[in-house]
């Protein structure tokens, strides 16, 4: 028999004062509570109750055990209570890694998370790589790319697409953007982890999906540094769409090509558990999916596009 549930079953039997008492407030059968008590008796090898045919008293080892037990089923109680809260409400430190990409945009989501719960702490590391979660703690990845382990849950967050744009500097300098083959003449800034490489991934007009090879004298890995080229009138940059939203309603950037959509991607959330997931990572990704929705009406997401496009689909523009 289970040695904690007979522990539990002989604590009820002291404090009830009897077996058929015990019995009646556990619902079960007073042979069964017997054969519990007895169970822990012949593993200790010694006597815990004396009984007689109207009441029991404990022995000395009895008493000493009584209390022993007592102590440690409230520990457990306490341990379950701890644990159930921390399920409940979110607690302790999330550490989370995401893209350098999405750092920024991913932000307000952090600090409401931290307003709304006092007790939460978050280490969040900026990077590109392909991490291992288990290996490595960390409790959630949030990427704009599908990881490649299968045993991982993804879940889909937000849908987005890159713009293409420019300064109104720029636009009035360079040489005339009609069609996306123009791009070739220009200075493109290039974002070192977009999936494609130097190959700007396309829908034309007609729907066709197209790519084209661009270059450039800038490649980085920080957005920050994309933009800068861009809104100094540098060159041409394929920016998040939420990464220059305030630039372009400022009119500080200016769409180009519009005609020519990028194809979409998603963010995100990767764990490594399905069932019972902790609840500061389960409260963090609704409150994600909260923010991001947000942010969809700006998005323009509307038109029917293929999403997680893979450069073996698109083909190479003749």
């Amino acid at each position: 028999m289970d040695r904690l549930t007979s522990m539990g079953i002989f604590v009820k039997v002291v404090d009830a004062d009897g077996f058929t008492a015990a019995a009646r407030r556990l619902n079960t059968s007073v042979t069964m509570v017997s054969k519990h008590v007895q169970a822990l008796e012949e593993h200790l090898g010694v006597r815990l109750l004396n009984r007689t045919t109207r009441s029991i008293g404990l022995t000395e080892a009895g008493r000493a055990y009584y209390e022993r037990c007592n102590s440690i089923l409230a520990e457990i109680d306490d341990a379950d209570r701890a644990a159930g809260a921390l399920h409940s409400t979110p607690m302790g430190t999330l550490r989370l890694y995401t893209n350098y990409q999405i750092g920024g945009f991913l932000a307000p989501a952090i600090s409401e998370y931290l307003s709304r719960y006092p007790s939460a702490k978050v280490d969040v590391t900026g990077g590109d790589r392909m991490i291992d979660l288990v290996e490595e703690g960390y409790d959630l990845a949030v990427r704009t790319m599908r990881p490649p382990e299968s045993t991982l849950i993804v879940r889909n967050l937000l849908a987005f697409r890159h713009i293409l744009c420019a300064s109104p500097a720029y636009l009035e300098s360079c040489p005339p953007l009609e069609t996306l083959d123009d791009l070739t003449r220009h200075n493109c800034g290039r974002y070192s982890f977009y999936p494609h490489g130097d190959k700007w991934h396309f829908f034309g007009p007609d729907g066709v999906p197209t790519s084209l090879r661009v270059s450039g004298n800038l490649v980085s890995n920080v957005p920050d540094t994309l933009l800068a080229m861009a809104r100094n009138g540098q060159g041409i940059c394929l920016m998040l769409s939420f990464q220059v939203a305030d630039d372009i309603e400022a009119g500080r950037l200016v769409e180009i090509l519009p005609d020519w959509r990028p194809v979409e991607f998603t963010i995100n959330a990767i764990y490594p558990h399905r069932h019972k997931l902790s609840s500061k990572v389960r409260t963090f990704i609704d409150l994600m999916g909260e923010h991001f929705a947000r942010h969809r009406d700006w998005l323009d997401l509307t038109a029917v596009i293929p999403t997680d496009i893979t450069s073996n689909q698109i083909p190479k523009k003749n």
